[in-house]
Protein backbone atom coordinates (compact mmCIF):
# COMPACT_ATOMS: atom_id res chain seq x y z
CA UNK A 1 0.00 0.00 0.00
CA UNK A 2 1.08 3.39 -0.89
CA UNK A 3 1.88 5.42 2.30
CA UNK A 4 -0.28 8.67 3.21
CA UNK A 5 0.99 11.55 1.88
CA UNK A 6 -0.85 13.16 5.23
CA UNK A 7 -2.27 16.63 5.56
CA UNK A 8 -0.80 17.78 2.10
CA UNK A 9 -3.16 21.25 3.04
CA UNK A 10 -1.32 22.69 5.99
CA UNK A 11 2.23 21.38 4.86
CA UNK A 12 1.60 23.21 1.57
CA UNK A 13 1.03 26.19 3.66
CA UNK A 14 3.29 25.66 6.45
CA UNK A 15 5.98 26.03 3.07
CA UNK A 16 4.22 28.67 1.64
CA UNK A 17 4.49 30.47 4.79
CA UNK A 18 8.46 30.34 5.01
CA UNK A 19 8.61 27.36 7.49
CA UNK A 20 11.10 25.34 6.91
CA UNK A 21 10.18 22.33 9.62
CA UNK A 22 7.95 21.55 11.76
CA UNK A 23 10.31 22.47 14.41
CA UNK A 24 9.97 26.10 13.66
CA UNK A 25 6.18 26.31 13.02
CA UNK A 26 5.72 24.25 16.15
CA UNK A 27 8.04 27.54 17.96
CA UNK A 28 5.56 29.67 16.25
CA UNK A 29 2.92 28.70 17.54
CA UNK A 30 3.57 27.69 21.05
CA UNK A 31 2.82 23.96 21.24
CA UNK A 32 5.05 20.95 21.11
CA UNK A 33 6.36 19.27 17.18
CA UNK A 34 4.40 16.16 18.42
CA UNK A 35 1.16 18.08 17.94
CA UNK A 36 2.31 19.75 14.78
CA UNK A 37 2.89 16.03 13.58
CA UNK A 38 -0.29 15.36 14.11
CA UNK A 39 -1.98 17.60 12.28
CA UNK A 40 -0.05 16.97 9.13
CA UNK A 41 -0.98 13.32 9.45
CA UNK A 42 -3.39 11.98 7.13
CA UNK A 43 -6.14 12.24 10.34
CA UNK A 44 -5.06 15.31 12.04
CA UNK A 45 -7.44 15.83 15.07
CA UNK A 46 -9.48 19.14 15.07
CA UNK A 47 -7.20 21.67 16.73
CA UNK A 48 -8.65 23.33 20.26
CA UNK A 49 -9.52 26.89 20.10
CA UNK A 50 -6.23 28.82 20.81
CA UNK A 51 -4.84 26.12 18.86
CA UNK A 52 -6.78 27.19 15.78
CA UNK A 53 -6.52 30.75 16.65
CA UNK A 54 -2.78 30.40 15.95
CA UNK A 55 -3.32 28.33 13.22
CA UNK A 56 -5.20 30.66 11.46
CA UNK A 57 -3.15 33.55 12.34
CA UNK A 58 -0.15 32.18 11.22
CA UNK A 59 -1.02 31.01 7.78
CA UNK A 60 -3.88 33.18 6.73
CA UNK A 61 -6.79 30.69 6.03
CA UNK A 62 -9.69 28.82 8.13
CA UNK A 63 -8.67 25.28 9.50
CA UNK A 64 -10.61 23.18 6.84
CA UNK A 65 -8.64 25.00 3.88
CA UNK A 66 -5.71 23.64 5.82
CA UNK A 67 -7.05 20.32 5.89
CA UNK A 68 -9.10 19.86 9.23
CA UNK A 69 -12.32 18.36 9.72
CA UNK A 70 -15.00 19.34 12.09
CA UNK A 71 -15.56 17.17 14.68
CA UNK A 72 -18.96 17.05 13.87
CA UNK A 73 -18.77 16.56 10.00
CA UNK A 74 -16.29 13.41 11.06
CA UNK A 75 -19.15 12.33 13.06
CA UNK A 76 -21.89 12.36 10.06
CA UNK A 77 -19.15 10.53 7.61
CA UNK A 78 -18.71 7.00 9.71
CA UNK A 79 -19.28 4.57 7.73
CA UNK A 80 -19.16 6.75 4.19
CA UNK A 81 -15.46 7.26 3.82
CA UNK A 82 -15.06 5.02 0.57
CA UNK A 83 -17.40 7.45 -1.07
CA UNK A 84 -15.91 10.34 0.01
CA UNK A 85 -12.73 12.02 -1.39
CA UNK A 86 -10.00 12.27 0.95
CA UNK A 87 -9.34 14.25 4.00
CA UNK A 88 -8.78 17.78 3.82
CA UNK A 89 -9.57 19.97 1.34
CA UNK A 90 -7.74 22.34 -1.29
CA UNK A 91 -8.63 26.10 -0.39
CA UNK A 92 -11.89 27.34 -2.29
CA UNK A 93 -13.83 23.94 -1.68
CA UNK A 94 -16.59 23.28 0.69
CA UNK A 95 -16.07 21.41 3.57
CA UNK A 96 -16.23 17.77 2.75
CA UNK A 97 -19.68 16.61 1.97
CA UNK A 98 -21.94 14.87 4.58
CA UNK A 99 -24.02 13.25 2.18
CA UNK A 100 -22.80 10.69 -0.62
CA UNK A 101 -21.28 12.06 -3.27
CA UNK A 102 -21.40 10.65 -6.62
CA UNK A 103 -18.21 10.23 -8.69
CA UNK A 104 -18.09 11.92 -11.74
CA UNK A 105 -16.91 9.64 -14.84
CA UNK A 106 -13.03 9.52 -15.51
CA UNK A 107 -13.54 11.37 -19.02
CA UNK A 108 -14.25 14.52 -16.45
CA UNK A 109 -10.29 14.94 -15.73
CA UNK A 110 -9.38 14.77 -19.50
CA UNK A 111 -11.86 17.65 -20.52
CA UNK A 112 -11.05 19.76 -16.90
CA UNK A 113 -7.17 19.42 -18.86
CA UNK A 114 -8.45 20.43 -22.04
CA UNK A 115 -9.77 23.73 -20.65
CA UNK A 116 -6.68 24.64 -18.81
CA UNK A 117 -4.28 23.98 -21.67
CA UNK A 118 -6.20 26.40 -23.58
CA UNK A 119 -6.05 28.87 -21.05
CA UNK A 120 -2.29 28.60 -20.94
CA UNK A 121 -2.25 28.86 -24.96
CA UNK A 122 -4.66 32.10 -24.16
CA UNK A 123 -2.15 33.86 -21.74
CA UNK A 124 0.45 35.04 -24.59
CA UNK A 125 -2.67 37.04 -26.66
CA UNK A 126 -5.60 37.28 -24.30
CA UNK A 127 -6.03 40.56 -22.15
CA UNK A 128 -5.21 39.97 -18.66
CA UNK A 129 -8.07 42.11 -17.63
CA UNK A 130 -10.57 39.45 -19.73
CA UNK A 131 -8.45 36.23 -19.36
CA UNK A 132 -8.22 36.09 -15.21
CA UNK A 133 -11.70 35.82 -14.53
CA UNK A 134 -11.77 33.01 -16.64
CA UNK A 135 -8.92 31.00 -15.62
CA UNK A 136 -10.28 31.86 -11.91
CA UNK A 137 -13.83 30.40 -12.48
CA UNK A 138 -12.40 27.33 -13.93
CA UNK A 139 -10.31 27.03 -10.28
CA UNK A 140 -13.87 26.92 -8.53
CA UNK A 141 -14.63 24.51 -11.18
CA UNK A 142 -11.69 22.35 -10.56
CA UNK A 143 -12.02 22.82 -6.29
CA UNK A 144 -15.47 21.33 -7.02
CA UNK A 145 -14.37 18.33 -9.31
CA UNK A 146 -11.90 17.34 -6.61
CA UNK A 147 -14.53 16.20 -4.39
CA UNK A 148 -16.66 14.63 -6.84
CA UNK A 149 -13.47 12.56 -8.00
CA UNK A 150 -11.33 9.85 -6.81
CA UNK A 151 -8.33 7.91 -7.72
CA UNK A 152 -6.50 8.77 -11.05
CA UNK A 153 -9.23 10.59 -12.08
CA UNK A 154 -8.64 13.05 -8.73
CA UNK A 155 -5.13 13.20 -9.24
CA UNK A 156 -5.41 14.42 -12.96
CA UNK A 157 -8.24 17.15 -11.58
CA UNK A 158 -5.59 18.29 -9.11
CA UNK A 159 -2.80 18.56 -11.26
CA UNK A 160 -4.87 20.78 -13.70
CA UNK A 161 -6.14 22.85 -11.32
CA UNK A 162 -2.62 23.58 -9.82
CA UNK A 163 -1.56 24.50 -13.03
CA UNK A 164 -4.42 26.65 -13.44
CA UNK A 165 -4.25 28.44 -10.27
CA UNK A 166 -0.23 28.90 -11.15
CA UNK A 167 -1.30 30.73 -14.35
CA UNK A 168 -4.29 32.54 -12.35
CA UNK A 169 -1.00 33.85 -10.28
CA UNK A 170 1.28 34.63 -13.06
CA UNK A 171 -1.67 37.17 -14.45
CA UNK A 172 -1.91 38.59 -10.82
CA UNK A 173 1.83 39.63 -10.12
CA UNK A 174 3.54 39.77 -13.60
CA UNK A 175 0.40 40.92 -15.29
CA UNK A 176 -1.80 42.53 -12.99
CA UNK A 177 1.19 43.54 -10.29
CA UNK A 178 -0.87 41.85 -7.70
CA UNK A 179 1.15 40.80 -5.41
CA UNK A 180 -0.35 40.03 -2.24
CA UNK A 181 -3.01 38.85 -4.45
CA UNK A 182 -1.09 36.25 -6.29
CA UNK A 183 0.75 34.69 -3.05
CA UNK A 184 -2.65 33.54 -1.95
CA UNK A 185 -3.69 32.11 -5.37
CA UNK A 186 0.17 30.38 -5.15
CA UNK A 187 -0.36 28.74 -2.18
CA UNK A 188 -3.97 27.25 -3.81
CA UNK A 189 -1.83 25.82 -6.31
CA UNK A 190 0.70 25.07 -4.00
CA UNK A 191 -2.24 22.81 -2.07
CA UNK A 192 -3.36 21.25 -5.41
CA UNK A 193 0.06 20.36 -6.58
CA UNK A 194 0.32 18.01 -3.16
CA UNK A 195 -2.91 16.82 -3.82
CA UNK A 196 -1.57 15.42 -7.06
CA UNK A 197 1.57 14.75 -5.57
CA UNK A 198 3.50 16.27 -8.05
CA UNK A 199 6.75 17.69 -7.41
CA UNK A 200 7.77 19.07 -10.43
CA UNK A 201 4.69 21.60 -10.22
CA UNK A 202 5.14 21.62 -6.75
CA UNK A 203 8.87 23.45 -7.67
CA UNK A 204 7.48 25.28 -10.42
CA UNK A 205 4.68 26.75 -7.67
CA UNK A 206 7.56 27.32 -4.78
CA UNK A 207 9.88 29.02 -7.24
CA UNK A 208 7.56 31.72 -8.20
CA UNK A 209 6.65 32.63 -4.55
CA UNK A 210 10.58 33.39 -4.75
CA UNK A 211 9.61 36.44 -6.80
CA UNK A 212 7.38 37.99 -4.12
CA UNK A 213 9.95 38.76 -1.76
CA UNK A 214 12.57 39.65 -4.35
CA UNK A 215 10.94 42.16 -5.46
CA UNK A 216 10.53 43.36 -1.96
CA UNK A 217 14.00 43.51 -1.08
CA UNK A 218 14.02 40.73 0.56
CA UNK A 219 16.62 38.30 0.12
CA UNK A 220 16.55 35.68 2.64
CA UNK A 221 12.92 34.56 1.97
CA UNK A 222 13.91 34.49 -1.31
CA UNK A 223 16.89 32.38 -0.61
CA UNK A 224 14.71 29.80 1.26
CA UNK A 225 12.30 29.90 -1.27
CA UNK A 226 14.45 28.50 -4.22
CA UNK A 227 15.80 26.03 -1.44
CA UNK A 228 12.55 24.55 -0.99
CA UNK A 229 12.03 24.90 -4.77
CA UNK A 230 15.05 22.91 -5.52
CA UNK A 231 14.41 20.40 -3.27
CA UNK A 232 11.09 19.38 -5.02
CA UNK A 233 12.64 19.34 -8.54
CA UNK A 234 15.35 16.61 -6.93
CA UNK A 235 11.93 14.76 -6.24
CA UNK A 236 10.92 14.69 -9.43
CA UNK A 237 12.66 13.49 -13.22
CA UNK A 238 13.47 17.25 -13.68
CA UNK A 239 14.49 18.64 -17.35
CA UNK A 240 17.35 20.36 -18.21
CA UNK A 241 14.76 23.28 -18.71
CA UNK A 242 13.24 23.08 -15.90
CA UNK A 243 16.84 23.11 -13.49
CA UNK A 244 18.13 25.89 -16.32
CA UNK A 245 14.81 27.89 -15.23
CA UNK A 246 15.47 27.65 -11.52
CA UNK A 247 19.18 29.37 -11.60
CA UNK A 248 17.29 31.93 -13.74
CA UNK A 249 14.71 32.48 -11.30
CA UNK A 250 17.50 32.65 -8.18
CA UNK A 251 19.57 35.31 -10.83
CA UNK A 252 16.19 37.22 -10.80
CA UNK A 253 15.71 37.45 -7.22
CA UNK A 254 19.63 37.53 -6.67
CA UNK A 255 19.52 40.57 -9.11
CA UNK A 256 16.54 42.52 -7.32
CA UNK A 257 18.45 42.24 -4.16
CA UNK A 258 22.09 43.94 -5.60
CA UNK A 259 24.02 40.59 -6.08
CA UNK A 260 24.23 40.61 -9.99
CA UNK A 261 27.56 39.35 -9.55
CA UNK A 262 26.00 35.86 -7.68
CA UNK A 263 22.92 36.15 -10.60
CA UNK A 264 25.65 36.25 -13.77
CA UNK A 265 27.00 32.82 -12.01
CA UNK A 266 23.95 31.30 -11.86
CA UNK A 267 23.22 32.47 -15.62
CA UNK A 268 26.75 30.94 -16.16
CA UNK A 269 25.64 27.68 -14.84
CA UNK A 270 21.86 27.33 -16.26
CA UNK A 271 23.78 28.23 -20.02
CA UNK A 272 25.53 25.05 -18.99
CA UNK A 273 23.09 23.20 -17.96
CA UNK A 274 21.13 24.14 -22.05
CA UNK A 275 24.00 23.50 -23.24
CA UNK A 276 24.69 20.11 -21.98
CA UNK A 277 20.68 18.57 -22.40
CA UNK A 278 19.12 16.36 -20.05
CA UNK A 279 17.61 12.93 -20.31
CA UNK A 280 14.05 13.86 -19.18
CA UNK A 281 11.70 16.06 -20.92
CA UNK A 282 9.87 19.14 -19.86
CA UNK A 283 6.36 19.51 -18.41
CA UNK A 284 3.62 20.56 -20.81
CA UNK A 285 3.05 23.40 -19.02
CA UNK A 286 7.14 25.03 -18.79
CA UNK A 287 6.11 27.24 -21.91
CA UNK A 288 7.23 30.21 -20.35
CA UNK A 289 11.06 29.61 -21.09
CA UNK A 290 13.18 28.34 -23.39
CA UNK A 291 17.14 29.59 -24.46
CA UNK A 292 15.88 32.59 -25.55
CA UNK A 293 13.76 33.78 -22.40
CA UNK A 294 17.23 32.55 -20.54
CA UNK A 295 19.29 35.81 -23.41
CA UNK A 296 16.54 37.41 -21.98
CA UNK A 297 17.70 36.75 -18.07
CA UNK A 298 21.39 37.07 -18.81
CA UNK A 299 21.32 40.25 -20.60
CA UNK A 300 18.79 41.86 -17.82
CA UNK A 301 21.33 40.60 -14.86
CA UNK A 302 24.35 42.33 -17.31
CA UNK A 303 22.30 45.37 -17.12
CA UNK A 304 22.00 45.41 -13.82
CA UNK A 305 25.52 44.56 -13.04
CA UNK A 306 26.50 47.70 -15.90
CA UNK A 307 27.82 45.35 -18.28
CA UNK A 308 26.39 47.92 -20.89
CA UNK A 309 28.20 46.64 -24.10
CA UNK A 310 27.15 43.25 -23.31
CA UNK A 311 23.78 43.57 -22.32
CA UNK A 312 22.92 45.36 -25.31
CA UNK A 313 24.43 42.56 -27.15
CA UNK A 314 22.26 39.95 -25.53
CA UNK A 315 18.88 41.81 -25.43
CA UNK A 316 19.34 42.66 -29.12
CA UNK A 317 19.63 39.38 -30.24
CA UNK A 318 16.82 38.34 -28.16
CA UNK A 319 14.89 40.54 -29.56
CA UNK A 320 15.84 39.39 -32.99
CA UNK A 321 14.77 35.65 -32.13
CA UNK A 322 11.94 36.60 -30.51
CA UNK A 323 8.63 35.18 -32.36
CA UNK A 324 6.12 38.28 -33.03
CA UNK A 325 3.63 36.05 -30.91
CA UNK A 326 5.86 37.03 -28.02
CA UNK A 327 4.70 40.68 -27.65
CA UNK A 328 4.78 40.72 -23.81
CA UNK A 329 8.58 39.86 -24.04
CA UNK A 330 9.22 41.87 -26.49
CA UNK A 331 8.07 45.00 -24.08
CA UNK A 332 10.48 43.92 -21.45
CA UNK A 333 13.21 43.63 -23.84
CA UNK A 334 12.74 46.84 -25.21
CA UNK A 335 12.19 48.67 -21.93
CA UNK A 336 15.71 46.98 -21.40
CA UNK A 337 18.01 48.44 -24.07
CA UNK A 338 15.96 51.61 -23.69
CA UNK A 339 17.72 51.54 -20.09
CA UNK A 340 20.82 50.11 -21.29
CA UNK A 341 20.66 53.21 -24.01
CA UNK A 342 19.70 55.89 -20.86
CA UNK A 343 22.87 54.42 -19.04
CA UNK A 344 24.83 54.68 -21.67
CA UNK A 345 24.30 58.71 -22.17
CA UNK A 346 21.82 58.22 -25.27
CA UNK A 347 18.31 59.58 -24.33
CA UNK A 348 17.18 60.15 -28.15
CA UNK A 349 17.81 56.10 -28.03
CA UNK A 350 16.02 55.09 -24.80
CA UNK A 351 13.50 57.04 -25.90
CA UNK A 352 13.24 55.13 -29.37
CA UNK A 353 13.12 51.90 -27.23
CA UNK A 354 10.81 53.21 -24.69
CA UNK A 355 8.17 54.35 -27.52
CA UNK A 356 8.58 51.03 -29.14
CA UNK A 357 7.66 49.43 -25.75
CA UNK A 358 4.31 51.86 -25.40
CA UNK A 359 3.38 50.54 -28.52
CA UNK A 360 3.46 47.17 -28.07
CA UNK A 361 1.77 47.77 -24.48
CA UNK A 362 -1.17 49.29 -26.31
CA UNK A 363 -1.64 46.10 -27.92
CA UNK A 364 -0.60 43.60 -25.39
CA UNK A 365 -0.55 44.89 -21.76
CA UNK A 366 1.58 43.54 -19.31
CA UNK A 367 2.68 45.29 -15.93
CA UNK A 368 6.18 44.10 -16.05
CA UNK A 369 6.69 46.13 -19.38
CA UNK A 370 5.53 49.27 -17.98
CA UNK A 371 7.48 48.60 -14.87
CA UNK A 372 10.55 48.26 -17.20
CA UNK A 373 9.29 51.82 -19.28
CA UNK A 374 9.12 53.97 -15.98
CA UNK A 375 12.57 52.87 -14.61
CA UNK A 376 13.50 54.11 -17.94
CA UNK A 377 11.70 57.40 -17.25
CA UNK A 378 13.56 57.99 -13.84
CA UNK A 379 16.64 57.51 -15.27
CA UNK A 380 15.80 59.90 -17.68
CA UNK A 381 15.65 63.08 -15.26
CA UNK A 382 18.91 64.55 -16.20
CA UNK A 383 17.40 64.88 -19.86
CA UNK A 384 13.89 65.59 -18.95
CA UNK A 385 13.98 68.96 -20.84
CA UNK A 386 15.48 67.43 -24.19
CA UNK A 387 12.78 67.34 -26.65
CA UNK A 388 12.60 63.20 -27.30
CA UNK A 389 12.22 62.83 -23.42
CA UNK A 390 9.08 65.48 -23.58
CA UNK A 391 7.95 63.31 -26.68
CA UNK A 392 8.34 60.01 -24.42
CA UNK A 393 6.38 62.11 -21.61
CA UNK A 394 3.49 62.51 -24.01
CA UNK A 395 2.93 59.26 -25.08
CA UNK A 396 4.00 57.65 -21.24
CA UNK A 397 1.08 59.71 -20.04
CA UNK A 398 -1.24 59.82 -22.68
CA UNK A 399 -4.74 59.68 -22.45
CA UNK A 400 -5.00 55.84 -23.80
CA UNK A 401 -1.75 54.89 -21.59
CA UNK A 402 -2.84 56.12 -18.46
CA UNK A 403 -6.60 55.14 -18.76
CA UNK A 404 -5.05 51.61 -19.90
CA UNK A 405 -2.66 51.27 -16.60
CA UNK A 406 -5.67 52.82 -14.27
CA UNK A 407 -8.24 50.24 -15.46
CA UNK A 408 -5.97 46.92 -15.07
Amino acid sequence: MPRSAGNTQLKAAMIAAGFRSQQAFADALGVGVRQVRRWVSADPPWPHRDQAQALTRELGQDLESLGFTPPNAVQADRGRRSVLPAAGAVVGLAAVPTQVVTLQPATVAADFQAVTRSHRRLYWSVAPATLHPAVQAHGSLGCALLTETAGQTRRTVACALAESYLLAARLEFFDMRAADRAASTLLLALQAAGEADDPLLGSAILAHTAFIPAWAGDRESAVERMVAARTYARRGPASAELLAWLDAVEAECETRCDNPRTALHLIGHAEDIVAHGGEHPSPEWLDWFSPVRLAAFKGNVQLRAVHLPQARTTLLGVLDALDPSEEKQATVILGDLASVAAAAGDPEAACGYAVRALDQLERNWYAMGMDRIREVRRALVPHQHERCVRDLDDRLYGWSTTVSALSR
